[in-house]
């Protein structure tokens, strides 16, 4: 068993920052990429960020500027600083892992997700 717990979403204003956070336990050994996803109500779930092992970030158009990712390996954590909130921001955040367990399996693993909301 694999668990991702997000936190750090919430409400705020345009122009307003959020940090982000997931943390994954469990059996999971390695990672190979840590990514960050987002769904707005009635659109397609789309990647917003990704670190993945000795690769540099990837950023959607989108957020390029305003949002960084950044991962913790030892203690298997990856951050989304977002900055510069705009409303089309607002959607449920993803926290996404790619990684293996001890005996080698490599799985794919999904946070429950947190809400941000960016409202004036």
């Amino acid at each position: 068993q694999v668990q991702l717990v997000e936190s750090g979403g919430g409400l705020v204003q345009p122009g307003g920052s959020l940090r982000l956070s997931c943390a994954a336990s469990g059996n999971i050994f390695s990672i190979n990429a840590m990514n960050w996803y987002r769904q707005a109500p009635g659109k397609q779930r789309e990647l917003v960020a990704a670190a993945i092992i000795s690769s540099p970030p990837n950023y959607a158009e989108s957020v390029k500027g305003r949002f960084t990712i950044s991962r913790d390996n030892a203690k298997k954590t990856v951050y989304l600083q977002m900055n510069s909130l705009k409303p089309e921001d607002t959607a449920v955040y993803y926290c996404n892992v790619n990684g293996r367990s001890l005996v080698g399996v490599w799985g794919d693993y999904w946070g429950q997700g947190t809400q941000v909301t960016v409202t004036s």
